[in-house]
């Protein structure tokens, strides 16, 4: 640590930063616009002026921008020095001569970080009385709102979306002294990361398109803690209520898992929750009844006995335990497939008995070396891909390292790297987003990459087995990735369940095991298909198959489904079967389906936003999201639903539980696995009151003015220290807790430097959640001896192999209003040669017939793909229905397949 100065008094400072991220560290307010801490600094906008002096005697110094000087031993510096902030004043001065005064009706009005730094500097008039500078909006999308008259040029929209996450359609362009940031011409953004411009800019230019059909000002929104549901890695949210609807999600920092920034799925997805499609009452035989009803008829169900409980990936490990507990652990089914419960077990295997551990995404985003292995990241794991685009910055720094050139002065450090790349290699069945950055691609068949994968192993370590028949390409292929990988600092590889291919998830285990066995230990990532698929797996539980099997061997047999569409899981004649000879079917569900639609009773599960409950994520981190409001209608937490009905049914000694805390309390006592889930946030009675509403909040009597005029007793909740209310205990919210960022003259995202111990570090007190999974000690393992054989391919009978979009793949999201505007529609991804020799072209028709089902599909071109294979859209189409990969036959719509045709 260094000494430095400021205002005469001696700090302790991190040499390796500048003065701006010092001062902001230690407490210190001063303004800035063009820095932020994930983007380093470029000195655009001159804003966080400061007096720097050369010694004591000094009384004259000089002004210097805080972001671009170190925080160097013995720097003396003056914040308040009158020069320095009259300098500030300026600038502030200039800035606002052409930004227009629609605060009151800007969406950022109340949390915008040029008011902060405005009323930070005392500017409180203009004297600009000429006409102002303005600009025609585009049209972005129905995400992100586009007002470009509020800009002020502090370039932090072009160098998140073209430096850091990559995109090419959002840049700058200039006319003389005018200059644009939008793109080319209107239209969607392309970046799966736009969203993030809303609370990159600091002004109102980009806002939540979403937002805009119900606004509502931050300070009156009731906000939790939450936690992404949209896909495997746990992203941190806070989310945000009004009037009984929720209005919008933002960014929740975690320093471990999602840093500042959300994918747009996760940002925007949170619109299912108002969709037409919720269930927001229960329903007995197809009919709307009331709770009691619906209960009484539960419990009767459950009184019969012989029950079997089907949980599900999606469902909080809550929800999946109380279930369990009531069915008991024999007769409760994990509610995935049978190749994908394998999958997840492989997966859960590998992570605990070998050697090579599962990195958090801010180690991903400080690997040296990647090796990608089967995955389409940037659709299946979003900000996985974020930081691997970072990743790829890390080798090259030693350029600029060399030069005496800091990290965080990017501009210099971008012009000292150029076009430089750290080494990344994918392998996957087509091409991907991430392709552009990649110093090599591979695209094959599973089979294909999994041998690819051993190759790579056995070229690290020669007594790992061999690869025979391997083309010379290829050898040599691995032979790059293996010397790359063994000469990084920290290795990593990632892999996953999107091929559906246990030879892929070994492959890529080889590769991490004998990195870690000839002395270079890597980490090893898997994404996973949903927000809890790992923890339903650490669970053990049996796949769907076998609940089936349960129920045509019993057909007296009740069946309860936990939160999962059974036909999004199995071909439909085995659901309808499975539906058909059960006895009962309830279901617990917060959306319809078509496993809702065949149920006898359907009681009204609580979202992510409506309930507590735990998840873990892809690195087996289990984290926690909060209630942020309580339903008016009958919505109510699956494990409360399975607890009443219990009570109901007459069962209660079979539930040793009798509220949130309790329930985690027992669950961690009869899972050895979830041993720490009660650490993973504070126990109600352990924490002091934490408001969920602002202290600025208001119309809490007006809200309910219409039923009556004294203003009602907020609920309680009896499951969390979080309070429906202003009032806050004296004790700081623990980080686990917090469910908005905001401190004194800090009410935009970007006060979250107050909650920090080092800006870009970690959450004063810790980040949120607790590690599950960790290598053994002493890991038992051995090398996979199993290469599968090279694939032929077969024009007349080509692979199916699923094809995966950021928006449509996942279940939920496609509810979203907003995202439902960008869902692809369904169709079957052809080689141009193949689509040519069947005769057929884009836009087109064609029929595709594997095992028993058969789809007729819009034909689209993808010259990636690999030969001898057709593509197919995951969750667009019933892929899930069909084993996969799977070979299939094709013929245009009208010619009848041949009897016998597939496999």
């Amino acid at each position: 640590m260094a000494t430095i100065y400021i205002d005469n008094e001696a700090k302790e400072a991190n040499p390796k930063e500048n003065l701006l991220h010092a001062c902001l560290s230690l407490g210190y307010n001063v303004p800035y616009f063009c820095w932020h801490p994930a983007l380093g600094s470029v000195g655009a906008c001159r804003q966080c002026a400061v007096k720097q002096f050369r010694n004591e005697q000094d009384a004259t110094g000089k002004l210097i921008m805080a972001c671009m000087t170190p925080a160097s031993e013995g720097t003396r510096i003056s914040i308040a020095d009158p020069e320095a902030v009259s300098f500030r004043a300026a600038v502030i001065q200039g800035l606002m001569q052409n930004h227009p005064h629609d605060c009151p009706v800007c969406d950022e009005g109340g949390e915008c970080h040029l008011q902060d730094m405005t009323v930070m500097t005392g500017h409180c008039m203009r004297s600009y009385s000429f006409g102002k500078r303005t600009f025609r909006n585009q049209y972005l999308g129905p995400l992100v709102n586009h007002e470009m008259n509020r800009c002020i040029q502090c370039q932090r929209c072009v160098r998140f979306y073209r430096e850091y996450a990559g995109g090419d359609d959002l840049n700058a362009f200039r006319l003389r002294d005018n200059i644009f940031f939008g793109r080319a011409e209107d239209g969607v953004l392309e970046s799966e990361f736009s969203g993030n411009l809303v609370e990159v800019c600091p002004t109102g230019v980009f806002t939540d398109a979403t937002l805009k059909k119900h606004y509502t000002r931050k300070w009156d929104l009731q906000m939790a803690p939450s936690i992404c549901v949209h896909c495997g890695l746990g992203c941190n949210t806070s989310v945000g209520e009004r009037y009984g609807s929720l209005r919008r999600a933002v960014n929740r920092y975690n320093h471990e898992v999602n840093g500042y920034f959300l994918c747009d799925r996760g940002r925007f997805g949170y619109e299912f929750v108002e969709s037409h499609e919720r269930i927001r009452f229960p329903l007995v035989n197809g009919k709307s009844a009331t709770k009691n009803e619906a209960l009484e008829r539960f419990g009767e169900i459950l009184r019969e006995g012989n029950i079997i409980g089907v949980g599900s990936p999606r469902a909080s490990l809550e929800g999946n335990f109380a279930l369990r507990t009531l069915v008991g652990p024999d007769r409760f089914f994990a509610g995935t497939s049978d190749q994908e419960s394998q999958l997840l077990s492989t997966m859960l295997r590998i992570l605990r008995e070998g050697p090579a551990r599962s990195p958090s995404l801010d180690d991903i985003e400080h690997a040296d070396a990647v090796f990608v292995l089967g995955e389409d990241v940037t659709n299946v794991a979003p900000i996985m891909a974020l930081k691997l685009r970072q990743s790829v910055r890390q080798a090259p720094m030693k350029l600029a390292t060399d030069l005496h050139i800091p990290e965080w002065l990017d501009q210099s450090v971008r012009e000292v790297v150029q076009e430089t790349k750290g080494p990344l290699f994918i392998a996957a069945p087509y091409a991907t987003k991430l392709d552009d950055i990649a110093t090599a691609t591979y695209r094959a068949t599973p089979d294909d990459l999994a041998r690819l994968g051993f190759a790579v192993a056995h070229a690290i370590d020669p007594t790992a087995p061999e690869v025979t028949a391997l083309p010379e390409e290829l050898t040599n292929m691995a032979a790059q990735i293996a010397s790359a990988l063994i000469s990084s600092n920290r290795p990593l590889v990632v892999s996953g369940t999107s091929c559906r291919s246990q030879s892929v998830i070994e492959a890529a285990a080889q590769v991490a095991w004998a990195l870690c066995k000839t002395g270079h230990p890597a980490g090893l990532s898997f994404t996973t298909p949903e927000c809890n698929s790992l923890g339903l797996a650490m669970m053990e539980a049996r796949p769907l198959s076998a609940a089936m099997q349960a129920v045509g061997t019993e057909p007296a047999t009740t069946v309860i489904v936990l939160e999962n569409d059974l036909f999004r899981r199995a071909p439909a004649s085995e659901v309808t079967s499975l539906v058909r000879s059960a006895r009962h079917l309830v279901v617990l569900d917060h959306t319809e389906s078509a496993t809702t639609e065949a149920a006898e009773v359907v009681l009204p599960a609580g979202t992510f936003a409506e309930s507590d409950g735990t998840l873990v994520n892809s690195e087996g981190r289990a984290q926690r999201f909060f209630q942020v409001f309580v339903p008016s209608s009958d919505v109510e937490e699956s494990w409360r639903w399975l607890r009443e009905g219990s009570m109901t049914g007459g069962i209660e000694a079979e539930t040793k539980w009798q509220g949130f805390d309790d329930l985690t309390t027992v669950m961690a006592a009869e899972l050895p696995a979830f041993a720490s889930i009660p650490l993973v946030a504070p126990a109600r009675k352990a924490g002091g009151k934490i408001a969920r509403e602002p202290n600025r909040y208001s119309g809490r009597t007006s809200m309910l003015a219409n039923i009556s005029v004294h203003e009602p007793k907020p609920p309680d909740d009896p499951d969390s220290a979080l309070a429906f209310s202003m009032e806050s205990g004296p004790a700081p919210a623990p980080s686990a807790l917090l469910p908005f960022f905001w401190a004194p003259g800090w009410n935009s995202i970007q006060s979250v430097n107050k909650f920090q111990s080092e800006i870009g570090g970690h959450l004063r007190g810790g980040d949120p959640g607790v590690r599950l999974i960790e290598p053994s000690p002493q890991p038992d393992w051995k090398y996979f001896s199993t290469v599968p054989a090279a694939y032929i391919s077969k024009t007349d009978a080509p692979l199916l192999i699923p094809i995966f979009h950021i928006f449509g793949s996942e279940e939920l999201s496609c509810h979203a209003h907003g995202i439902a505007q960008l869902v692809p529609r369904p169709y079957v991804a052809l080689h141009s040669a193949h689509a040519s020799g069947l005769g057929v072209k884009a836009g087109e028709e064609i029929k595709v017939t594997a095992g028993n089902a058969s789809l007729e599909l819009e034909v689209l071109l993808r010259d990636d793909l690999p030969r001898g294979t057709a593509g197919l859209p995951a969750g667009l189409v019933p892929i899930d229905a069909i084993p996969s990969p799977a070979l299939a036959t094709l013929a245009p719509a009208n010619v009848k397949t041949p009897a016998g045709g597939g496999a």
